[in-house]
């Protein structure tokens, strides 16, 4: 619903005609209206409008203009309810929010003037049920790593932090059943685990700051969901704080549950727009005795398909990982991490992780189809660590993309899930498609579930280029059937982008749970759901 103006709702059909016009005549604000630019300046100058960084001067429907919403303004009694609430843990210093105002990737960035940082889930549940009487629009925050701008405020949200509810509850050492606070960082979850013999069912490069919440919220993917599956299937209940307060306690210790709707479901992937997430519990396997990582190189995209083929088949239950990385990527690594190639240069790069119980049984497996790989010349190169220091140096040459990436300029990150046959070819006609325009396109990521990470850098923020990349990527996405978000969500960046993958009919139904949950909107505002459903 649009802001002040009640009672009416744009169809589909007029957002499609809104989306065919040019932007030279039209920007659109929440709730899809069309206005003359001349009302967007005057907005933006009083702080109503905001332009969306990620999108320079377009104001096209998916980029444009974000308007704020009729939120209340935080007054000095707001203030002083939440420090009695929360003392010291009432957070208004400037420096201490500028942080938490802006995203990891530095490309969206709020000017939310109050963190606040409960301990306990009836600390969320007080703070919501005030919030939503009093209408302040919330931003949920983990460890603030998300790449589309759905973890840090648009405009003055109250930024809500996980980061002190970080308390293992229990831990089932007959079940690996693990139940914790949302705001634990991954790898200090990991740490717990490997202490008592099992792991985290999720490993991400960002593991040393991503909070556990977060990353259900996002449904985060990683370096091991080929082996365990993703976190809907690994998360066993969750603990979330609604918007009025009302705490809804799912957090059940089963693997086998069939009583009615699985209601965790709908926050998982819900990037805080449902609920907050407080506390999870998760079903974590037993560490591995044997872990061999082999590094290989392969001189075609097809023959590393085809190695992805006689590695599952020849590897079967240990294959744990299956990640690639190109030569743009690899020059990256090397130019600015100073990061050595372990294998002689090659079009392509393939990281494999086996894991499993019996060390002379997985490294005869392993030995057996680098054979195969090596005698079909399906593989030209490679190396094997099975020593932690040298595992971990191998592991390095895939996690530290993203690091290499931000020093080669600005980032236009996508996140696209296809077919395991075309994730390749997007990379290489987006290569064409933007010529010279672009500094780098690589690709990197998991080819076991189908995933690409597409990275294109040029030197500062370049709107034209960004024009030249957005609706391109997304409609070659779903020519192809794909996915525009496989595993970092829509946020701000791609909501507007959700109607490429989902059909009007699932749009629709989201946005009746979103209003059902959280009526008066205050979750999350302005992130995953399109602007036409506001």
């Amino acid at each position: 619903m649009a802001a002040g103006l009640p009672g009416v709702r744009l169809g589909l059909s007029t957002v499609r005609w809104l989306q065919s016009q040019s932007s030279s005549h039209l920007a659109v604000i929440a709730g899809g209206f069309p206005v003359m630019p001349g009302i967007i300046s005057g907005l933006a100058s009083r702080k109503q409008i905001r332009l969306i960084h990620v999108a320079g001067d377009r104001s096209d429907p998916a980029h444009g203009t974000v308007q704020r919403l009729p939120f209340a303004t935080i007054s000095q009694q707001d203030l002083e309810f939440f420090k009695q609430l929360l003392p010291g843990r009432t957070i208004t210093d400037p420096d201490l929010l500028e942080s938490c105002n802006t995203d990891w990737i530095k490309s969206v960035k709020g000017s939310s003037e109050v963190l606040l940082r409960p301990q306990s889930t009836q600390e969320v549940s007080q703070i919501l049920r005030y919030c939503n009487e009093r209408r302040l629009a919330v931003n949920p925050q983990g460890g603030n790593t998300g790449l589309v701008g759905g973890s840090v405020p648009v405009f003055d949200e109250i930024i809500l932090s996980t980061a002190l509810m970080n308390r293992v509850l229990s831990f089932d050492h007959v079940s690996g059943i693990l139940t914790c606070q949302a705001g634990c960082v991954l790898e200090n979850l990991s740490n717990y685990l490997e202490e008592r013999g099992f792991i985290m069912p999720l490993d991400l490069g960002s593991k040393g700051s991503c909070h556990i919440g977060g990353n259900v919220a996002t449904n985060a993917g990683g370096l091991r969901l080929l082996r365990y599956g993703s976190l809907r299937n690994t998360v066993l209940g969750l603990e979330a704080v609604l918007a009025d307060g009302k705490v809804l306690n799912c957090l059940v210790a089963l693997r086998k549950d069939n009583t009615g709707y699985d209601l965790k479901q709908l926050f998982i992937g819900s990037e805080g727009t449902l609920g907050v997430i407080t506390a999870i519990s998760i079903l974590c396997p037993h560490k591995p005795n044997a872990v061999n990582v082999a590094f290989l190189g392969c001189s075609s995209f097809q023959q590393l398909l085809e190695t992805f083929q006689c590695c599952r088949g020849m590897l079967g239950e240990i294959l744990s990982a299956f990640e690639f990385l190109d030569a743009s990527s690899m020059k990256l690594l090397e130019k600015y991490l100073k990061l050595v190639n372990p294998i002689t240069e090659s079009p392509f790069y393939i990281v494999i992780e086996t894991a499993g119980s019996n060390a002379a049984h997985d490294e005869e497996k392993l030995h057996s189809f680098l054979e195969t790989a090596m005698s079909s010349s399906l593989v030209t190169d490679g190396t094997v660590a099975t020593e932690e220091s040298k595992i971990k140096a191998l592991w390095a040459m895939r996690e530290r993309i993203p690091e290499a990436l931000r020093h080669d300029g600005y980032n236009y990150k996508y996140d696209i899930s296809l077919p395991v046959e075309k994730i390749y070819q997007l990379v290489t006609d987006m290569r064409e498609h933007l010529g010279d325009r672009a500094k780098n396109v690589i690709g990197y990521g998991h080819i076991g579930d189908g995933n690409v990470h597409l990275n294109v850098t040029s030197p500062t923020k370049d709107p034209a280029l960004l024009a030249a990349i957005e609706p391109f990527v997304y409609e070659w996405t779903a020519r192809f059937r794909g996915s525009i978000s496989a595993e970092h969500g829509l946020g701000l960046k791609k909501k507007n982008y959700i109607h490429f993958s989902k059909p009007p009919e699932a749009v629709a139904i989201m946005g009746n749970i979103k209003s059902m949950l959280d009526p008066r909107g205050i979750l999350n505002p302005y992130k995953t759901l399109p602007d036409c459903l506001r």
